[in-house]
């Protein structure tokens, strides 16, 4: 099994890099996040890599940092979770929102994956609960505040990743949904 990978970033695309290893280019698919990590490396980078074999395929998916390979090991073991989906639920947030969301049994934060229904995501909370440690209740404010924000964004114009990228960014101090928001904006009127 391909383990970790390091190499030169020769290719990025919209969902997989190709990473130079001693002359051999290998596609690794990606968080959107990872890949933009990825578009701003010029030297040589390593990736955690889970190889998922097919019938008809050797996939490879790769990871900058240990939490998010094993979160995407823990969401591909949930029955009816492929790798791809595993990917598009750890691009809807960080592993930690995401862990929270388990834990305080959020259905309704995971359900915003396109393809994640709100049965497939009980079954993820359902299975995974456990393993994501007792983070419940105290964070459920938290995830709806960011939720909210999210919403908000969306509704001014803004795409679900350039609302997220920026809520990464919000100060921790920064309370209420309202002066997350705020802030957001800031963060976005400079990008732009």
């Amino acid at each position: 099994m391909i383990a970790r990978l390091e190499g030169k970033v020769s290719f990025v695309g919209e969902r997989y890099a190709v990473l130079d290893v001693g002359g051999v280019g290998y596609k690794i698919s990606a968080t959107i996040d990872t890949l933009r990590m990825l578009r701003k490396e010029k030297g040589v980078v390593a990736l955690l890599t889970h190889l998922a074999v097919r019938e008809d395929a050797l996939d490879l998916y790769g990871f900058l940092h240990r939490p998010e390979l094993e979160l995407f090991e823990m969401l591909i073991g949930v029955s009816g979770i492929g790798p791809r989906s595993a990917l598009q639920i750890m691009g809807l947030a960080g592993v930690e929102t995401l862990k929270k969301a388990i834990s305080s049994e959020d259905t309704s934060y995971l359900t915003k994956v396109s393809g994640i229904g709100r049965k497939t995501a009980e079954k993820i909370v359902l299975e995974l609960k456990d393993k994501m440690g007792s983070q419940g209740g105290a964070h459920h404010g938290e995830l709806k505040e960011e939720s909210d924000a999210v919403e908000a964004l969306k509704s001014l114009g803004y795409s679900q990743s350039e609302a997220r990228e920026a809520l990464k960014k919000v100060r921790t101090e920064t309370v209420g949904t309202s002066g997350k928001i705020k802030e957001a904006l800031k963060i976005l009127g400079e990008t732009r």
